[in-house]
This record gives C-alpha cells, structure tokens and sequence, in this order.
C-alpha cells in the first residue's frame, strides 16, 4: 500500500532566503513610512464621520429634507449679492440624508464665502464646518499647500498596499496560523501575532482602502501619464472626458442665471433622482452654466447621473450611470469605496472600526521593531519614547480641536484648528525627550481621554441638540474618551527623566 504525500500550500514552499529578503523590505518601508501611515489611517477612520460632523458643528442650523426651486434661486442671489462684483463660481449643496441643510458657498478671487440657508432660500448662518474640513483635509493633503499633499498621501497608500503584499510573502504560515495568538507572554510575540491576525482577518479592506487611496492621491499623475500617451501631453483633454466644458466664455454681465426651469428639466431626464450639488459658472455672466449632479436610487456605487445647462436652460450634456462602461463604474466609485460613504450607518461604523484596526497595524509594526530590539539586546529607548510621542500626540491633539470646536462661542477657523494640532503635536514630541515612552503613553491616554469626554458636555451647553445624530455624535465622543481612560488605567506612573545611554 502506498502513501501519497500531502502537498504544502503555496506560500510554505517559498524559499526561506526570499522570505528574509521580503522580510526585511517589509519592515524598512513600514519603518519609512510608519508615522504618515499612522496618521492617515487614523484621520481616515474618523473622516468616514465627515457628515456627521458637520451636523455636529452646524447643530443650530435648519434641518431640510427637500426644498423648492425658488428657495434655491433666491439663496443663489442673496449670496451673490453679498459678494461685491460677482462670483467665478458657486456651489449650492441641497438636502441629503447624511446631511440634511442647505448650503452654498460663493467663490471670488480664489476666497470662498459659505452660508446655510432655511426652507424659505434666506441665509440664516455661515456655513463653515471648520473642524470637518481641517480633519478631512489633514487626511487628504496632510494640510500641505497645492497638490503636494495630496501626492505624498497617495505615495502612503502605494506604500501601504505594498506593505501588505510584502507582509503576506514573509509570512508563509500566515493563512494556517489565522487563529494562533500567543496573549499575556512576550510582549514582542503578542505584539506580532496580533499585527499578523489583523492584517489578514481584514485583509481585503486593507487591500481596497490603501487601492483607492493610490489612485486618489496620484490623480493627478495618471491623469499627466494619459495626457502624454493619448494626447500629446494635453491634460484638458483627459479632464474633458469626465467634466463637461463650459459654455463658450463670454464675460459680458448678465442677469444672475435662472435655476428654476432646470429643475424640472432634471425631474424628466432622471425620474425618480434626487439632485445633491448644483455647480455654476461664471452665474452673473453671460456665458453662464450650471451642472446638476443626481444620484439616482439603484445599487450601483457609481450612480450619479450629470447634467449641463447653459444660462438658457438648454441642456448641452449629459452623463447618465446607467449608460457607464465599466471604467467609467470603477472610477465612480472610488471615492465612495475609500470613505465607506455607502450602505448608511452601519458600513461607516465597520469602516471605521477597520480602520481603527488598520491604524493599529501601522502603530504595531514599529512596536514590534522595536520589541525585537530589546529582544536582542540593542534597544533603542530614545526612538522609544519618540513613538510613543507619536503615537499618542494624535489622540491629545485631534481631542483638543474638537473641544476648541465645541467651546468656541464665537467660533473658530480651520487656520486655528491647524496651530492648535501642530503646537499640540509639537509640545508632545518635544516632550519625549525627558520623559520614559511608558510614562508618556499613560498621561497621553488619559490626556486624550479627559478632552474628549469634555468636548461633550461643551458641545451640549453650546448648542442644545435636538437631532438624534448629533447626540449620537456627542456620546460617541464620551465613549472613546472613556475606552482612552480604561486603557490608562492602574496605577498613576509619574513621568520620570530618561535614563542616559
């Protein structure tokens, strides 16, 4: 009787010289990459709350499930008239489910002015969000002026897709040891079996968010690479197969363009949608246009539908979802897939819990480094304390903006939330060379913890709620912060000048 040999899965026959080489690419790029990995992965997982935010900052603001033509038109020109010489461009946001208020914002010389408007088309408060956009922004462009921001994110999430590819490769018993965790001994095995755990229990996630990320971040690249390939180096052209072309300019004044009869002109192209965003060119001029974008209700990712009228109110172009190639679906959905702003509450909340969970991978495998380290003997207590600093400053200095929101009566701006995120950055990394990174993790947690469950209480005596979301937004604030303090708990570690080595 003969015997036939089980055969090894794939990955447990790789070579254990290529798993080393793999090994080690994987741990210099997390190391390069660590702290801007972190910190888009954090902002990331609590920007798929934007709109819930913004409810949160704007809680005194009407709120709207629909709203008539002329109150449009009328919120259109009280604007423009409120911006001496007219506007370049408007953008007018109507109600949605995520975010039920009206809102518009004027642009003139680069300056964008905002406002909500009530059910009537009056403009009852300014439309900032200055905490929603500082934190969306920090994930987007890190807050770096033009698109190199934007750039640097998008090389983090090519970064991080190849982390996990690496990751996979030099760990060929990943998939069998799916369920093996080795909890309350070393510290460096913990620490690396929950990395490895997490990073494949949530494998296609990390995979999907760090794809998108690439491809939004890089834009403007891929779009420069099609420009040279297809249309010698002509970049307007690859933008016009997207976003509809203007009217012919013709800056001639003009009456300010009349919304009203393309309302019903998008009702019959798109029966059954509900229009999120008008945007208009040049509204005061004659060679005016306005751009309705309708999301029509199917189960599409990418399904939007887009219409172009002149100041005539003819339509001049269309783009309807269902009509998409498939190119076309893939690209409109990207940025829904990045966010998780699909599937109502409950993919926000799985987003953000993975998210978490991914945040935890960047911050784990420099943790694991650095337990290797001591392992052997070689510990490094300086880069230690520096983590940890990094680590936990963003908790301290994220917490702080949101309660600098909460109680500012007078409001703030997003250059202030800016300053008090970086000095709140700056203090805490300067701190870490005194104090032991132990010590400092403690009183950052419970730094972290103390603001955000006052940011609450701050919030309610500022504005008294009376939308269920904004509560929710309140108690979930309390919630972490009390997840921060429980985390922090035991006995009080006084921070103790490091030892010299």
């Amino acid at each position: 009787m003969t015997t036939t040999a089980r055969r090894k899965p794939l990955l447990s026959r790789v070579p254990a010289d290529f798993v080393r080489a793999v090994l080690k690419g994987h741990s210099s790029l997390g190391l390069a990459f660590a702290a801007i990995i972190y910190l888009v992965c954090l902002t990331g997982s609590i920007a798929v709350f934007a709109h819930e935010f913004q409810r949160w900052e704007t809680a005194g603001a009407p709120r709207l499930t629909s709203i008539s033509p002329d109150a449009v038109q009328h919120a259109l020109e009280a604007a423009i008239a409120r911006v001496s010489g007219g506007a370049e461009h408007a953008y007018i946001n109507l109600p949605t489910p995520d975010l039920p208020q009206a809102s518009i914002s004027v642009e003139k010389d680069h300056v964008q002015h905002g406002w909500i408007f009530d059910a009537a088309g009056n403009l009852v408060a300014p439309g900032d969000a200055p905490f929603s956009e500082f934190l969306t922004r920090l994930h987007i462009n890190l807050h770096i002026p033009g698109s190199w921001g934007i750039f640097i994110v998008g090389l983090t999430g090519v970064a991080l897709l190849s982390s996990l590819i690496s990751g996979l490769l030099a760990h060929p018993r990943i998939f069998r040891d799916a369920f093996h965790l080795r909890l309350g001994g070393s510290r460096r095995l913990q620490e690396a079996d929950l990395h490895n755990r997490i990073g494949i229990w949530a494998l296609p996630f990390h995979v999907i968010v760090s794809l998108t990320g690439a491809l939004l971040g890089l834009t403007t690249i891929i779009v420069g690479v099609l420009g040279m390939a297809l249309f010698q180096g002509d970049t307007a052209k690859v933008y016009a197969l997207f976003i509809p072309q203007a009217p012919k300019d013709d800056p001639r004044p003009a009456p300010i363009i009349d919304l009203r009869p393309m309302f019903p002109a998008v009702d019959r192209a798109a029966p059954g949608g509900r229009t999120d965003l008008i945007l208009l060119e040049h509204p005061a001029e004659m060679g005016g246009a306005a751009m309705f974008n309708v999301q029509r209700e199917d189960t599409r990712l990418s399904n939007y539908d887009a219409y172009a009228f002149d100041r005539t109110g003819k339509l001049y172009h269309h783009a309807r979802s269902s009509e998409n190639n498939l190119g076309e679906r893939i690209l409109g959905s990207i940025g829904k897939l990045h966010f998780g702003w699909f599937g109502g509450a409950a993919v926000k909340i799985a987003y953000a819990l993975l998210g978490l969970g991914l945040t935890y991978l960047a911050a784990g495998g420099v943790t694991i480094w650095l337990a290797r380290r001591g392992d052997k003997r070689n510990p490094a207590p300086g880069l230690e304390r520096l983590w940890a600093a990094t680590v936990w400053s963003q908790p301290v200095a994220l917490a702080a903006t949101a309660l600098a929101t909460a109680a500012a009566l007078g409001g703030v701006s997003k250059q202030a939330l800016i300053m008090i995120w970086a000095a709140v950055t700056l203090i805490i990394l300067f701190s870490a060379l005194r104090v032991e990174a132990t010590a400092l993790s403690l009183w950052l947690k419970r730094a972290a913890g103390v603001l955000l469950i006052a940011t609450a209480p701050a919030h309610v005596l500022r504005f008294w709620p009376t939308d269920p979301v904004i509560w929710s937004v309140d108690v979930g604030l309390m919630a972490c912060g009390g997840v921060l303090l429980w985390l922090a708990r035991g006995a009080v570690v006084p921070p103790v000048p490091a030892r010299s080595r």
